[in-house]
């Protein structure tokens, strides 16, 4: 994987290149590497120096290099002398409905993660194949997902189809309240898409952990086709490094033992959960500059309101992974080799996403903007920036 060319310094062996200058975004993410690994050592005295530096680069409202050095410097600084109202305020902040709305609408107005999330649901849809009856358990609603799922099953044209979405939610999660806030606020819209799309639709919510999780809790029925979405859910759920009872992976079994035709999974494709600060840092500020860049391109430098919200949730998200530690990172992102080995303990083997899967994704929504490529590579699809793959959707069975 390689960063956009405006975020790398070059590597070329010519005597010319080095004795060039470094760029300045060069310098400034050299100066933000040299931050992360003092915070590492424990040296805040030589990291205040650095990230007071690096301020003066710092500009909320500048191009993506400004707003990105912007973003790492905030969330490296909280780490220098963190105080537990800081700490409160951060994550209730981090799960709170402003987050919930501004990630909501980073998902609509960035491609990496628009057209993963229609991925997935031409995924689904293909496994549920010409089934009427159909079942879908998802962890984490999107409106925008779910709106294109319908319109997906009215273009079908199968008779009598209904569609019965089982939302669950985990009472322990610290996502739970604004989560359940959404569900509300979404059901009858998708109620009524539905309705209009000639399928007979039921929302209901679940409450339960993962441990409690089976078929007779979701009310499956014999004969209904079972899907299960996985978008953007299980980098929320703890795994074995924060909690012994692994969430993560008690999860997948209980969904693997629900036998579903199919589960989609959507995911960003970087290590914030078992990486040393350091090495989260770097691929951090790598990812994060990359989209940063990217909506740049596709919407422009000006700043409209939901870019504005879109990056302020994406900052948050920043934070959370480069500025806390144990329990109190809720942001755990892995990459999909990982994914695939949790998927494949559980009893899941992939079910390969085609080059098909992205020409109708194109269809529906348009081509991937320049700049951006959709890679269908042994049945997983890739959303990339200039080479650095950024989200990846993926199917299980």
């Amino acid at each position: 994987m390689t960063r956009s060319p405006s975020n790398s310094s070059s590597s070329t062996a010519s005597s010319s290149a080095s004795f060039s200058p470094p760029t300045p975004g060069a310098a400034s993410r050299q100066l933000l590497s040299e931050a992360a690994v003092a915070l590492a050592d424990g040296n805040h005295e030589a990291a205040a120096t650095h990230l007071a530096a690096l301020k003066r680069a710092a500009n909320q409202h500048g191009d993506a290099e400004q707003r990105l050095i912007a973003m790492m410097v905030a969330a490296l600084s909280s780490r220098i002398v963190p105080t537990v109202s800081a700490l409160a305020q951060h994550l209730a902040e981090l799960c709170g409905a402003e987050q919930r709305a501004g990630s909501q609408l980073l998902h609509d107005i960035s491609p990496f993660f628009r057209l993963a999330l229609q991925a997935a649901s031409v995924a689904i849809v293909e496994a549920v194949g010409d089934h009427r009856a159909i079942h879908l358990v998802d962890f984490d609603v999107s409106l925008q997902q779910h709106a294109a799922l319908i319109q997906y099953l009215a273009d079908r044209r199968v008779p009598g189809t209904s569609l019965k979405v089982t939302a669950v939610t985990d009472p322990g999660s610290p996502y739970t309240q604004s989560q359940t806030a959404t569900l509300t606020a979404i059901r009858e819209p998708l109620k009524q898409l539905a309705e209009r799309a000639g399928i007979e639709y039921r929302f209901e919510v679940v409450r339960c952990r993962a441990a409690e999780l089976d078929a007779s809790r979701l009310g499956c029925a014999p004969g209904e086709a079972l899907a299960v979405n996985l978008a953007f859910a299980l980098s929320h759920v703890p795994d074995e490094s924060v909690s012994p009872a692994n969430p993560r992976d008690e999860l997948l079994r209980r969904v693997r033992a629900l036998s579903p035709q199919v589960v989609a999974l959507v995911e960003q494709e970087l290590n914030t959960n078992t990486a040393p600060l350091a090495a989260r840092f770097t691929d951090a500020c790598a990812h994060y500059g990359a989209i940063l860049e990217s909506l740049d391109a596709t919407l422009g430098r000006e700043s409209s309101e939901k870019k504005a919200r879109a990056e302020a949730a994406l900052a948050k998200k920043a934070a959370n992974a480069v500025g806390r530690e144990g329990p109190d990172r809720l942001e755990r992102c892995e990459v999909f080799g990982k994914w695939r080995a949790r998927f494949g303990m559980a009893g899941f083997r992939p079910v390969a996403l085609g080059p098909g899967i992205a020409d109708q994704v194109a269809a529906r929504v348009g081509p991937a903007p320049p700049g951006i490529t959709v890679k269908a590579e042994n049945g997983v699809l890739r959303l990339c920036w200039m080479g650095r793959v950024v989200t990846v959707a993926s199917a299980w069975r």
